[in-house]
């Protein structure tokens, strides 16, 4: 006997439907989010006399307690449906649209079993994988924070202390933050002579030739507007809190980023992911943490760009045809798809070749990097499901063959 499960899942509570083979709901839970909530479930399948391999469950996210708790107690039929698709399935029960989340549990429940054709089972990723996508979606996060409070602590030197702008090259490097700790006023560097500047720099490491240094202490030396000793006691101390918060977000991002090459050196398809032009230290396992172990997951490479939002919606009836940006999608995989598409240009003649050929027909940048990004994800894919790493050699050939007229026949 087989059954099938919904689970419209939140924060506080779960709504959950068991659906038979004839489409018809046999039990309707509503579970607390707690270990008895979870129990509960479990016990409700047991009592309609399924296995846990005999239960496929729909439910809108991976990333849940609920999921963990199904695969750690033998669910092996586990369908991720994306939430749009509940959405529209919907309609086919109520016309009215109204919906709740007794309504929406028996949705999923009832799209695995007409749908099932469709839908691919999900299964866990290994605990090196999982340890990966969190280090890289927090290294997203402190370079998101290291932009805007870097931004904030530009603002505030515009305002009250320029000078200190203009001493090291742009965006600031982190010896400027710790000039701004040590001299957070414009009075503090009044008195401070050449001899003074290059104990400092020593101090903090920065190995410049000493042309470099000279040039830095006269620019500090230059005139510059000067704020009011009221102004400048007013915003010092918080010049002086961004450049400590700054300097902990880049310590924070350079351990992370060391343990996460060195989490991804340990996997078998480390070196795949390094083969591709542009990736680097940190995107070559951002992407290898977003694509997972799973090859089954990804049948097709439309799975990677849906996922990661290169691939556009196209909207065609009769005459009328639309192409449309795709919003529902994985924001840190298409940022991370995007950058990789950047980075390539300068490593892969193929890349800069296609970009130069896509450029004047997209309305912007970005759209041409999403177009690239998207051509990059069909290539990876393909590379990934053969085992095999990237050679760019071998695709520029394969492509000329492609592009060869056939003989007459």
């Amino acid at each position: 006997m087989k059954v099938y499960l919904g689970i419209d899942w939140s924060q506080d509570t779960h709504a959950a439907c068991f659906v038979n083979e004839s489409g018809r709901d046999i039990a309707r839970l509503s579970l607390p989010h707690s270990v008895d909530g979870l129990d509960k479930l479990d016990r409700a399948r047991a009592q309609l006399g399924v296995s846990p391999d005999e239960c496929w469950v729909g439910i809108e996210t991976a990333h849940s307690l609920v999921v963990d708790f199904l695969w750690a107690h033998n669910y092996t039929h586990v369908f991720i449906i994306p939430p749009a698709a509940t959405h529209s399935a919907s309609k086919r029960y109520r016309q009215s649209g109204a919906q709740n989340d007794a309504s929406a549990a028996f949705v999923l429940a009832d799209m695995v079993r007409t749908d099932q054709q469709r839908l691919i089972a999900w299964r866990p990723d290994s605990a090196l994988i999982q340890q990966m996508r969190a280090r890289v979606s927090l290294l997203l996060y402190l370079t998101q924070q290291l932009t805007r409070t870097s931004n904030r602590l530009q603002a505030v030197l515009h305002r009250y202390y320029p000078a200190a702008l203009t001493v090291f090259s742009q965006p600031m490097p982190p010896l400027a933050w710790h000039f701004i700790v040590a001299y957070p006023t414009p009075k503090a560097i009044e008195s401070l002579a050449l001899t003074d500047f290059e104990a400092f720099v020593r101090q903090h490491h920065y190995r410049q030739p000493q042309r470099t240094l000279l040039a830095s202490f006269a620019r500090l030396q230059q005139p510059q507007p000067q704020a009011s000793e009221a102004v400048s006691q007013a915003y010092a101390p918080e010049a002086v809190l961004l450049s400590q918060q700054l300097l902990a977000l880049n310590q924070a991002k350079t351990t992370q980023l060391k343990e996460l090459g060195d989490l991804f050196d340990q996997h078998d398809d480390a070196d795949l992911f390094r083969s591709f032009p542009g990736t680097g230290d940190f995107l070559a396992p951002a992407l290898l943490a977003k694509c997972g172990d799973d090859r089954a997951r990804f049948p097709s490479p439309i799975g990677w760009q849906c996922l990661a939002g290169t691939c556009p919606i196209t909207e065609e009836s009769g005459h009328r045809r639309r192409v449309l940006f795709r919003k529902a999608c994985d924001h840190e995989f298409r940022a991370i798809t995007q950058q990789w598409a950047m980075c390539s240009l300068s490593q892969s003649v193929w890349a800069a070749t296609y970009w130069e050929k896509m450029r004047p027909t997209c309305d912007s940048a970005s759209a041409a990097y999403r177009r690239l990004a998207n051509r990059w994800l069909a290539i990876a894919w393909r590379c990934w499901q053969d085992h095999k790493p990237y050679d760019e050699t071998y695709h520029l050939q394969q492509r000329a063959q492609r592009q060869q007229p056939r003989s007459a026949q």
